[in-house]
């Protein structure tokens, strides 16, 4: 039996929905903990590329079993739609997911009111997604969220979304200065989605422990990355849910002590989707470069995502806050065509020098990063399976990024397929 479990290690984006597909193979239960359909996972299979929102990677594999924790905001809709998309390729859905009852719901409100609030901030625009994941987890921590087992009990879910609908309305109508939502609309709505959803959902719980105590293999995913954590991340321009390793606990509701592994992701270089600080961002030809050669496009808004340098202050925090001892780098080849090659390895800041992350996002958006020049390789690795055939300047790159955060690199990244990956042996790169 192991429990391994996948963060990203920068802002999301890192290419986590590959590595857990390939991870999958040698597991046989691969669950989701926190996040939303704010979250989008992609993995391509040979011509054929799936945005994973919801549903945990490992659906991709035959005869897994993928569970939805009770950590993750769903919306009905959305997974009833990616459903349909994996059941139209023909992949095998009924049977081999499941969600927890305990998962709460997206309601259409919530959606409202992330999109208006964020209309309403102008300038301080954290740059969410509009798709009502705010919204519903502060409900859930406000103890008015309603939840997926609440949708097969129809007393009960009629008698939450009459409070919470007087309540809604209220805030839409004199706050926002929206028009009400309809009742009858949203009940009928949520009910026929209960009644396409029955059979998905269930006892949670019940499955890991199962699953525990059977001493089978667990594969955990995470949404979006450490520097988006509500706590340990760039704090407000973060998500809603613990993105750490420490969401794992509570979205599951497994012990700490079970966790074998944490395998951190990372790409090559660094992006960020939205607002907030992002020391090594390039707005120049290189960046334009970075995402022009990585299609930096996000995978849930198509938003163009900004572009920097590989920055070790970053990835060092997020080994240090989840535990992280093996780090998959992806997109390598990303950086094949690029004469030099920087990593930043602290800050400077009033003459001050950091090589640790500092919270104040004063701080961040005013300090300077400091950068360690290497030479670039100048040849193609997109697609090698063996660590001995990459240019020794890419060698010597890679043992850089792990020196400077302290993790070794046991996965490689040289491409979006299962096969364009690189597995080094032992304890890998150090």
């Amino acid at each position: 039996m192991s429990v391994q479990v996948v963060v990203g290690a920068q802002w999301g984006d890192e290419g986590k929905g590959k590595i857990v597909d390939v991870l999958s193979e040698k597991a046989d239960v691969i669950a989701r903990y926190q996040g939303g359909p704010n979250a989008g996972h992609t993995v391509v299979l040979e011509q054929d590329k799936f945005v994973l929102h919801l549903i945990p990677s490992g659906i991709l594999r035959p005869a897994k079993v993928c569970i939805v924790g009770h950590g993750v905001v769903v919306d009905p809709e959305a997974l009833l739609e990616e459903i349909a998309a994996l059941e139209n390729k023909n992949i095998k859905v009924k049977g081999n997911l499941f969600a927890s009852k305990k998962a709460h719901l997206i309601m259409p409100y919530h959606k409202i009111i992330d999109q208006r609030s964020e209309q309403l901030r102008g300038n301080q625009m954290i740059g969410t997604t509009g798709r009502g994941i705010g919204p519903a987890y502060t409900d859930k921590v406000a103890r008015l969220g309603i939840r997926l087992a609440d949708l097969l009990d129809s007393n009960l879910f009629k008698e939450k979304l009459l409070v919470n609908l007087q309540e809604k309305n209220f805030l839409l109508k004199n706050f926002y200065g929206l028009p009400d939502l309809s009742f009858d609309t949203v009940y009928a709505q949520y009910m026929s989605y209960g009644e396409r959803l029955k059979d998905y959902i269930t006892d949670t719980d019940a499955l890991m422990k199962e699953a525990l105590g059977q001493g089978r293999s667990i594969l955990i995913e995470g949404a979006q990355g450490t520097m988006l954590d509500v706590d340990h991340g760039t704090y407000p321009f973060v998500t809603s849910s613990s993105s750490s390793v420490g969401g794992v606990c509570t979205g599951l509701g497994i012990a700490p002590s079970r966790i074998d592994e944490v395998i951190g992701v990372a790409k090559a270089y660094t992006t960020r989707v939205g607002s907030g600080p992002f020391p090594t961002e390039l707005t120049n030809d290189s960046g334009q470069k970075l995402r022009d050669r990585g299609n930096e496009y996000g995978a849930t808004t198509g938003r163009p995502r900004r572009c920097g340098w590989f920055d070790a202050v970053v990835v060092r925090h997020a080994v240090w806050v989840n535990g992280i001892k093996k780090l998959a780098i992806t997109k390598l080849d990303v950086l094949d065509q690029f004469d030099k090659i920087f990593i930043c390895t602290g800050y400077r800041y009033k003459g001050e020098m950091f090589r640790d992350m500092p919270c104040e996002t004063e701080v961040l958006e005013k300090l300077t990063p400091v950068y360690k020049e290497l030479e670039g390789w100048r040849q193609n690795t997109a697609g090698l399976t063996s660590y001995e055939h990459l240019p020794l300047k890419a060698k010597n790159y890679l043992k850089r990024l792990s020196d400077e955060v302290e993790a070794n690199i046991s996965l490689i990244s040289t491409g979006p397929q299962r096969t364009q990956t690189i597995f080094l042996k032992n304890d890998g790169i150090c």
